[in-house]
């Protein structure tokens, strides 16, 4: 009973912080309203992707409360258009075509009202209850006949004493019934929230092909290593082998030769550690498992010809996987704007919102980039849909080009950086 009556009121607490939530949401929904209603006039499309987009922060917070505090499973639509290098016009062009935002607009409008009165229940009992448990005693003497209290009309001490445990089972009652209706709560927020069929439908498809391109992918990688091991290390380590052995026959005989055939073998074996950490850099660079993303990119920028400018605004660390896709991203952004941009100077930054980290790419090149016509951007594209993830590219003739690539992810640890 003891860890009962804890997870109750807790349960309480959070009707309460839902009641309020929903006066944001009925503000959010109102702002995107308005927006939609300033269209014709052009003020809308500059006003509705802010409000489209935190409504959908709203819509997320809410999946999020309802997994965690009644264990309902609310499945995302696909994320709202946020490249900025769109005009206004295309960004509301493309959040009008997207399905989950209109869901997100009628769950705004619906939630104060029916999510709202849900959650009003349990607190209207335990505020009820708790008026006539602790002031309908201290007061009853100091009003008029006519107090009553629910049924009960207190004019007595025994009636008052009544009154007093009726506010108690009232304020029981509330708490017992806070989880059941959060609950309820979550089941009514999912027949809204829940993303459209056909948008779950595109994203297993998307996710089945850009897993068979991964594991194609992998398999690529593992025939590079063997081959870069067998052609690099591995050959230098056998010519050292070879080297030792004369040598040794030498020693002897010809220590001067000897000597020579040494030194070679201090040269191979540099050169050996060499290819193998070469290796170890292009499979998971050791700076980006001690440093975290930031400082990773931060040495690619410092290992490119190019003039780049590093911003990491990434309050902690990312998982592993995603921050090694997020780098190899960039370093094969860095190396396409370098081979064919004709770019001096590039500006990248990271950051992370919510649940997403987003890097950006300017460089002050001659534009014309065209994934379909290339291979690199292609092969970032492939690594980013592993994980779910985008790529946008805008890049108009005579330039400048951006590439935005976003990853759904969580912060998994506090930020590292020495930055």
């Amino acid at each position: 009973m003891a860890s009962v009556v804890p997870r109750t009121w807790i349960a309480v607490g959070r009707c309460q912080l839902a009641s309020l939530f929903a006066i944001a949401v009925s503000a959010a929904g109102s702002l995107v309203v308005l927006a939609l209603l300033l269209l014709p006039i052009g003020i809308g499309f500059w006003l509705l992707p802010p409000a489209a987009t935190a409504l959908r922060a709203l819509s997320d917070r809410s999946r999020s409360w309802s997994a965690q505090w009644a264990e309902v499973h609310i499945s995302r639509p696909e994320p709202l258009v946020v490249d900025r290098t769109l005009s206004r016009r295309r960004r509301a062009s493309a959040i009008l075509a997207d399905e989950g935002f209109w869901r997100d607009l009628a769950w705004a409008w619906l939630e104060p009202v029916v999510g709202g009165l849900l959650v009003a229940v349990p607190l209207c009992l335990v505020g009820y209850g708790a008026f006539g448990a602790l002031v309908q005693p201290f007061i009853w003497r100091l009003i008029d006949d006519g107090n009553w209290y629910a049924f009960i009309s207190v004019h007595s001490t025994g009636m008052m004493l009544a009154a007093l445990v009726l506010g108690l089972v009232f304020m029981v009652t509330g708490a017992l019934i806070a989880p059941a209706t959060l609950r309820l709560h979550s089941r009514w927020g999912r027949l809204l929230l829940s993303a459209p069929r056909r948008t779950l439908v595109r994203r297993i498809e998307r996710l089945t092909d850009t897993r068979a391109e991964a594991l194609d992918t992998q398999a690529a990688e593992l025939r590079r290593i063997e081959r870069d091991l067998h052609d690099g290390a591995q050959a230098r380590l056998v010519a050292l082998g070879m080297t030792l052995d004369s040598a040794l026959r030498l020693l002897e005989t010809d220590p001067a030769s000897a000597h020579k055939l040494l030194l070679d073998v201090r040269e191979t074996s540099a050169r050996a550690l060499e290819d193998l950490r070469d290796l170890v850099r292009g499979i998971h660079p050791p700076i980006l498992a001690d440093r975290g993303l930031g400082d990773a990119v931060r040495s690619l920028a410092l290992d490119s010809f190019l003039d780049v400018h590093v911003e990491a605004r990434l309050p902690g660390r990312l998982p592993s996987p995603v921050e090694s896709a997020a780098y190899f991203a960039v370093s094969e952004t860095l190396a396409n704007a370098a081979k064919h941009s004709g770019a001096s100077d590039v500006r990248v930054v990271l950051e992370h919102e919510g649940t997403l980290l987003r890097i950006t790419a300017t460089d002050n090149g001659r534009g014309g980039a065209d994934i379909s016509r290339g291979t690199g951007l292609r092969g970032v594209q492939r690594r980013l849909g592993t994980f779910d993830g985008t790529l946008a590219l805008h890049s108009p003739q005579g330039g400048p080009t951006t590439v935005t690539m976003e990853i759904p992810c969580a912060l998994s640890s506090p930020k590292t950086s020495s930055f």
